[in-house]
């Protein structure tokens, strides 16, 4: 499948990257942050969780981990741009950062699940992309779960598969699709996309 486009959204500063958990979305999404093109042009927002971090995190870097409680609070005082609840835990945006950072004439990068493109394509028209990040195949997206997992319980696994298949069926609602069948290829799609939406002046890439 090659990147296909719905309508270009010139002046976009929200890119919204999905795709099933394997999918290799958050892999992409650092590397586009790691790019000198686009170096003091992309952020990324960090977001609200409140699963235990995983060896070699860093609180503020990865996540910030927080509490249930302190989770909630933040939603009833309507801190959280979105949200949702993942193998029972929560994840959300922080609104603040990410208006910060388009206040400061930058774009900011997000991973979120459908829902969560949903709602900030809403909230930000115009200004949002949203691209979908599909695998190569179910097989191939197993492998890679089942490797990233091996201290994970199996009924986990099975779950993240159950719903990797539902997301896979959603993409056509996305702006972008593009296949992760070889990284150096996909980054250089998400890159075109990138290049193609935001309006800033950004060298293209070779």
């Amino acid at each position: 499948m090659k990147a296909g486009l719905k309508k270009e959204a010139k002046g976009a500063r929200v890119f919204v990257i999905s795709g099933p958990s394997g999918s290799g979305k958050t892999t992409l999404a650092r590397r586009i942050l790691a790019d000198k093109r686009f170096k003091n042009k992309l952020a990324r927002s960090v977001s609200f969780t409140t699963r235990p971090k995983r060896s070699g995190e860093v609180n503020g870097k990865d996540y910030f981990f927080i509490s249930a409680e302190e989770f909630k609070k933040n939603l009833r005082q309507k801190k959280i741009l979105e949200w949702t609840r993942y193998l029972g835990y929560y994840y959300g945006t922080a609104r603040r950062a990410v208006d910060d950072q388009i206040g400061r004439g930058k774009g900011v990068v997000l991973c979120l699940d459908l829902k969560g493109a949903a709602r900030v394509k809403k909230l930000y028209p115009g200004q949002a992309v949203t691209i979908f990040v599909m695998p190569p195949s179910m097989e191939e997206l197993a492998g890679r779960i089942h490797k990233r997992c091996s201290q994970t319980q199996e009924e986990e696994i099975r779950k993240r598969l159950s719903r990797a298949k539902e997301e896979i069926r959603a993409f056509r609602r996305y702006d972008y699709s593009l296949v992760n069948r070889d990284l150096t290829k996909a980054v250089k799609q998400l890159k075109g996309i990138i290049i193609k939406n935001f309006n800033s002046v950004i060298r293209r890439p070779n």
